[in-house]
């Protein structure tokens, strides 16, 4: 099976594997991929660089288990925060993305609709260094109306991982290649 985007770029199946084994431990070696998508380490490598090329795979990291650091370096701080803006227009909302986004503490930042304007994840050392960014992020720039802070106790689940089609039933937007001549 292949999927097929608007720019000719297409993947397939193992192409999929790929991705699938990439999101579990993208530290894995050539060898090990190669085994699981059912392809040489070089065929691995060059599908690897190409999906990189294309944009799928934005980077590889390492994802850090935040209570061990914290029992290491102290306690840590995650926060769901809302945010309301005052004023909508595009520029306001463009200004105050690209300050959340530049923001190191803020991990994740989403444009929401039908509620908050915006959502992000926030993580700091402890309630002083979250002030310190409320400050700076939220009170300086005089454009947010609302904020809405969870403080998380506990996090149960945390997993970056995108679901992947697997299998028949899925769409397939690429078309049977016409017969060259």
């Amino acid at each position: 099976m292949r999927w097929t985007f608007s720019n000719n770029f297409s993947i397939d199946e193992r192409d999929l594997a790929l991705l699938d084994a990439l999101q579990n431990d993208a530290a894995q070696p050539l060898h090990a991929l190669a085994a699981h998508c059912g392809v040489s380490a070089p065929t691995v490598l060059r599908r690897v660089r190409r999906l990189e090329a294309a944009g799928l795979i934005e980077r590889r990291i390492a994802i850090l288990q935040p209570e061990r650091l914290a029992a290491v370096l102290g306690e840590g701080l995650t926060a769901i925060v809302e945010i309301g803006l005052e004023r909508q227009g595009d520029e306001y909302l463009r200004a105050f993305e690209a300050r959340a986004v530049a923001e190191p503490a803020v991990q994740q930042c989403y444009r929401v609709s039908a509620g908050p304007d915006f959502v992000l994840v926030v993580a700091a050392r402890d309630m002083s260094d979250y002030h310190a960014l409320a400050q700076r992020l939220f009170t300086e720039q005089g454009n947010v109306r609302q904020i809405k802070a969870y403080f998380s106790i506990r996090r149960s689940k945390f997993d970056p991982r995108l679901p992947l089609p697997t299998g028949p039933g899925h769409r397939e937007t690429d078309k049977p290649a016409a017969a060259s001549a």
